[in-house]
């Protein structure tokens, strides 16, 4: 428990240290977290040092570049990048004779566009005119769903959510995490921590809340097919960047795509 407390002080500010500061370091970080991720996944399946891993970590964090910086690849963008990599990876097929076949070249496709995408809304809501209050709004509430599922399934919990996937998971504790989200969404309303309409902020809570905890449940997936505790031991108590991060890379797209975040 103590190492797991100095690693969360340690990695809290400095990642608040550098949100804050916004620019090129935040940039750079969310490009930094987007090659971790994207290596811990094809760690997982053991293809981080493949050929066609390569391409993947490639490409995660070109769809991780932030717009600014894809200018100066123009007339190049991400959409040339991964219809790139798909003929690459067939192309792979060919060459190595089905020894890589459509299974790993999926699995290569999914996790980046899993992890690309993920890191480049992160990286979407910083650059916002009220990107910084926005961006913490929404880890306040993923970190608030997070904290009241545990307590609360800790406490009430008696049946379980989904015990294929997470053993320990219950429905009390994740109506508990809905619950501890709607709540940090209205204190932030009633303290004009954001800007919104109180209709925007209670929508916004309740989908964190529901697909933060679902967010969770795909990495969770992830493990169990691969036999994994953890996704990476960067962290120690924690352990990798997707297990921290895991609710945040399907909220923040989730949000971006539905437009609710400007």
């Amino acid at each position: 428990m103590k190492q797991r407390i100095i690693t969360g002080v340690i990695a809290a500010v400095l990642f608040i240290g550098i949100t804050l500061y916004g620019s090129w370091p935040f940039s750079l970080l969310i490009l930094l977290l987007t090659g971790i991720g994207m290596y811990e996944l094809l760690r997982m399946k053991g293809m981080e040092f493949t050929f066609i891993g390569g391409i993947g970590m490639i490409l995660a964090i070109l769809i991780a570049l932030p717009e600014q910086w894809m200018k100066g690849l123009d007339p190049f963008s991400k959409t040339d990048a991964i219809i790139l990599a798909v003929l690459l990876l067939l192309v792979v097929t060919v060459v190595q004779k089905n020894k890589t076949d459509y299974n790993h070249i999926s699995f290569v496709l999914f996790s980046s566009i899993y992890v690309g995408f993920g890191f480049y809304y992160l990286l979407e809501t910083r650059i916002l005119e009220n990107g910084v209050q926005l961006l913490f709004f929404i880890l306040f509430m993923i970190w608030a769903t997070d904290s009241g599922a545990y307590f609360v399934g800790k406490s009430m919990g008696k049946r379980k959510l989904w015990p294929v996937i997470s053993p320990n998971k219950t429905i009390e504790g994740a109506v508990g995490g809905i619950f501890f989200s709607i709540l940090v969404a209205i204190i932030s309303y009633t303290v004009n921590f954001v800007e919104m309409p109180l209709v925007n902020i209670l929508i916004v809570s309740i989908l964190v809340g529901v697909f933060g905890q679902i967010g969770d449940l795909a990495e969770s997936a992830f493990k169990r097919i691969y036999d994994v505790k953890d996704s990476g031991t960067l962290l120690p108590g924690h352990g990798g960047i997707l297990d921290r991060l895991d609710s945040a890379l399907f909220v923040f797209p989730l949000l971006h795509v539905l437009h609710l975040l400007g």
